[in-house]
Formats: structure tokens, C-alpha cells, sequence
């Protein structure tokens, strides 16, 4: 296991604006590089340890409108009460803090000034990006995808383990390292569980990716676990067909597809039987029959017939406590950009006087963030798909 770093936690931030970049605290803030559930990706370099990092930009005001805070909130499903999108990210942030595993995105620091309307988390920059974009016409090679899937099995173990479940796995938040490996991203409509399983009852994350048992539209609750091992077999088959196997630009004709159609597997791609029969056993239809992490350790594809077994559950994974002593410690507050400008000069000019006594340059708010428009050529190609591909926050059935 690698060594545990406790991520850093910033109330206070400041901003300056630079004709090539924007200064945040100790960042350089360049342009953006992807979006998560609820706000926009940008590449920061961090001056103090002259790394680059993705930081999620979030804009807290926005993330208490959609949660209906500044108007009705929305009908909940039952007595249960409605978690806000600010409040799903505050909880992001919580999980994130404990999580260390070689498959899971690590998160090193959080800006959130109070008197301020965004929120900063820092990652570490998986710079390849998502293993696949979807839909494509150029699927991995099933060799690629067996070495891919691997990682994904060990990342959700690790996590099921630490009492969480991802609820949106999907192949934009499966990130490409350097080293050619899987980490597993944006935990911002997971949820955590005490005893065995997470038993929810509201739908989250992507409806391409939804689960039978989600859309029942009844009260009854459904296994987290059970979900998140579906949503590996609809990511398992985008890596090797290059789409999702259930498709309608008709949001609730797509759901009626994932309850009552039966997997599809074309004839263009070569696909082995082993594998075809392990996307069958994920994508079963009834939560109940479909195949545990186990199984799928155990399969015969993820074995290779049982020449290349993965680590069991005791070597993957560890349990990690967070007490309140690593909280305190995690926090750190980082004087204003103005004046540790004005230190580092002081010291190195050996003199107490201003150096920028005669300056009358002045700190410019960082611009608002706007997200990136799609190509028109992908437009036209995820035109069938694109509403399907599109996040959710949580919300029950009935209220779609």
C-alpha cells in the first residue's frame, strides 16, 4: 500500500489575474481539462512543490440552487429528506480524506473560504484523461479492456470495503495514468453504509448507466453494491464495443430498454465467449441473480482460467479511521498572495522596506468559468446518445 497523505485544508484564498493564467493561493490556474457531476476541471500548478494537479472548480451559490434551497425543494420519495448537491460535495471531500489506493483518485487539498462563492478540491492529474470516450468506433482491443477491468475490480473492492458505493461508474470517470492505470474518479454522488450494503432508494449519476431495479418506481429500496456491479458490466462493455448496450434519444423509452431488453452483442468486434458470459452474469436484470465482486474475481476471463488470479480482498484492501487529531492537522489556512509575495522579496532583498512601495498593480477577481463547447462533429456523433451519457443528481423516478 502506498503511504497515506492527508490531504490539506485552506480557508482562506485569494486571487489574482494574470494575462496567461489566474493565481489562486499557491496555484497557477491554466485552462480547463474536463468537467465533474457539478463543476468544471482546470489544470493548476502548484508553485510550493513545482507539480501540476486538476482542480475542481465549484461554485457553492449555484450548487444551493439546483438543491432548491433558494425556491421549493423538490418531492422526495417517502419521509426520506433530499441531500443537496453542496451537501454531496462536502461529503465527496469527507470520503475522499480517508481513501488511499493505487486505483483511486487521491485528493491533496481543499480551498473553501467562507466568504467566498467557489470551492476548490486539488487532485492529482491523471494527464491520458478517461480510458474511452463514448460512444466511439474504435473499442480497446479485449486484451486492453482485461487489463483495464482488472484495476476498475480492485478499485470498487477497495471501495465496497471502505463502506462505499460509487453510483456513477462510467468510463469518463475511469482516468488513464501514466503508468497505464485505471483510477477511479469523481465520488460526487457516492454514498457510505454501515453493516453490509448501502440500501437506497433514489436514482443518481447517469441514466445509460441506471440499473434495472432503479427504476421500478416503487418504494422499495435496492442494493448499492448490486448497482455499482452493473454499472462495471455497462463500462466493461463500452471498453469493447465502444457504446453502451442500451440506447433511446428518449430518456424514458432508454429505461424501458434497461428493464425488458436483453443485451446485444454485435458481430463486428470480436469478443470472446468467456467475456460475453461475464457481461451477461453483470448486466443479469434481477439485482438478486446478478454476480457478486467475488464472482467476478473468480471468473474465468478475469482469471485467465486461473492462470492470473488478482489479490484477494485482505492484500487489496486495508481499513482506514480518520480520527479527529488528522482532521485538526489536515487544516491549514495560507496568508494572503499579496503578502507572501511581499515576504519572499523582503528576504531576499535582505531589507524591511516595501518593495512595491511605487506598484500600483492591483488583484483582479479570477473571471467566471464557462465550460467548453462540444465540436459540432461530436455533437452529431453522440446526437443519438448524448441525453442518455448526461449526469443526474439524485432525484426518485417519479420526479423524472
Amino acid at each position: 500500500r502506498l503511504p497515506r497523505h492527508q490531504p490539506k485544508e485552506c480557508r482562506k484564498v485569494y486571487w489574482e489575474s494574470h494575462p496567461n493564467y489566474e493565481q489562486l493561493n499557491h496555484y497557477r490556474l491554466k485552462g480547463e481539462i474536463g468537467q465533474g457531476s457539478f463543476g468544471i476541471v482546470k489544470l493548476a500548478y502548484n508553485e510550493e512543490d513545482n507539480s501540476h494537479y486538476a482542480m475542481k472548480v465549484l461554485s457553492k451559490k449555484k450548487l444551493m440552487r439546483r438543491a432548491g434551497l433558494y425556491g421549493r425543494m423538490p418531492p422526495t420519495r417517502g419521509n426520506k429528506s433530499r441531500i443537496g448537491p453542496l451537501e454531496q460535495i462536502y461529503r465527496e471531500i469527507a470520503i475522499l480524506k480517508k481513501l488511499n489506493h493505487p486505483n483511486v483518485v487521491k485528493l491533496y487539498e481543499v480551498l473553501d473560504d467562507p466568504d467566498e462563492d467557489n470551492l476548490y478540491m486539488v487532485f492529482e492529474l491523471v494527464q491520458k484523461g478517461p480510458v474511452i470516450n463514448v460512444p466511439t468506433a474504435n473499442p480497446l482491443p479485449e486484451i486492453k479492456a482485461w487489463q483495464y477491468f482488472r484495476d476498475i475490480v480492485m478499485g470498487i473492492e477497495y471501495l465496497h470495503f471502505q463502506k462505499i458505493v460509487h453510483r456513477d461508474i462510467k468510463p469518463s470517470n475511469l482516468l488513464l495514468s501514466d503508468d497505464d492505470k485505471i483510477l477511479i474518479s469523481d465520488f460526487g454522488v457516492c454514498n457510505q453504509f454501515e453493516g453490509v450494503d448501502a440500501f437506497l432508494s433514489d436514482t443518481a449519476g447517469t441514466p445509460a448507466f441506471v440499473a434495472p431495479e432503479v427504476l421500478k418506481g416503487t418504494r422499495e429500496v435496492y442494493s448499492g453494491k448490486a448497482l455499482d456491479i452493473w454499472q462495471m458490466g455497462i463500462s466493461l462493455y463500452c471498453l469493447v464495443y465502444g457504446e453502451v448496450p442500451f440506447q433511446d434519444i428518449n430518456i424514458l423509452a432508454l429505461y424501458t430498454k434497461i428493464k425488458s431488453s436483453p443485451v446485444h452483442f454485435p458481430d463486428k468486434y470480436n469478443v470472446s465467449d468467456s467475456l460475453k458470459d461475464l457481461l451477461s452474469q453483470m448486466l443479469e436484470k434481477d439485482p438478486k441473480q446478478r454476480i457478486k465482486l467475488k464472482g467476478i474475481k473468480e471468473h474465468k476471463w478475469i482469471t485467465q482460467n486461473g492462470l492470473s488470479l488478482l489479490p484477494n480482498e485482505e492484500e487489496n484492501c486495508r481499513q482506514i479511521e480518520i480520527t479527529q487529531e488528522d482532521i485538526q492537522k489536515s487544516i491549514q489556512c495560507i496568508p494572503k498572495l499579496g503578502t507572501l509575495i511581499l515576504v519572499k522579496s523582503m528576504l531576499k532583498k535582505h531589507s524591511f522596506s516595501n518593495p512595491f512601495k511605487f506598484s500600483n498593480a492591483c488583484g483582479k477577481k479570477l473571471s467566471p468559468l464557462s465550460t467548453a463547447q462540444a465540436s459540432s462533429s461530436e455533437s452529431l456523433l453522440e446526437k443519438k446518445v448524448l441525453p442518455a451519457l448526461l449526469e443526474i443528481n439524485s432525484v426518485s423516478i417519479e420526479d423524472q
